[in-house]
């Protein structure tokens, strides 16, 4: 039993005006870039987990995967991670292990997936994290975690 991380990035989307997440108007100038990240717990070996990833969560034309704990992008003041709530219903979790279950070939074995959505937040200074997770984060369904850029659990 092993885990795999892997986050998944836009090849065409860039970092947009972070005013575009929040209900108001930021008093600071601020960017975002989102990017979805997986959690696989699997038996099996890491290339065929690796393999699974690239050829059920990638689109290759337009998206590119780094395996790996690492963020992705640097520069960043914070970045969000927010997922379903443990029980939640979480339809494109359901509908990848559907897929997994049904596949012909299946190399590895799926144990667990997590998925999260993660919002990297650019900015010069004092944007909080607090603003972006009333506003994107819905308590009742999702959990969420801020990461600030010395990768330190801030809340």
């Amino acid at each position: 039993m092993a885990i795999l991380t892997a986050e998944v990035i836009s090849e065409f989307d860039g970092k947009v005006d972070a005013n575009k997440l929040v209900y108001a108007p930021l008093n600071e100038n601020a960017s975002y870039q989102k990017t979805r990240v997986y959690f696989i717990e699997y038996a099996g070996k890491v290339t065929d987990a690796e393999q699974f990833v690239k050829r059920t969560l990638v689109d290759s034309y337009a998206e590119d995967v780094s395996f790996g704990c690492e963020p992705v992008l640097s520069g960043f003041a914070f970045f969000i991670d927010y997922g379903m709530k443990p029980g939640a219903l979480d339809l494109e979790r359901e509908a990848i292990l559907a897929s997994h279950r049904g596949a012909r070939d299946k190399a590895m074995e799926i144990l667990s997936l997590k998925l999260t959505q993660r919002i990297y937040i650019f900015s010069d200074g004092g944007v909080a994290p607090e603003r972006f997770i009333r506003d994107v984060c819905n308590s009742a369904i999702h959990v969420w975690s801020v990461t600030d850029a010395n990768d330190r659990d801030v809340a």
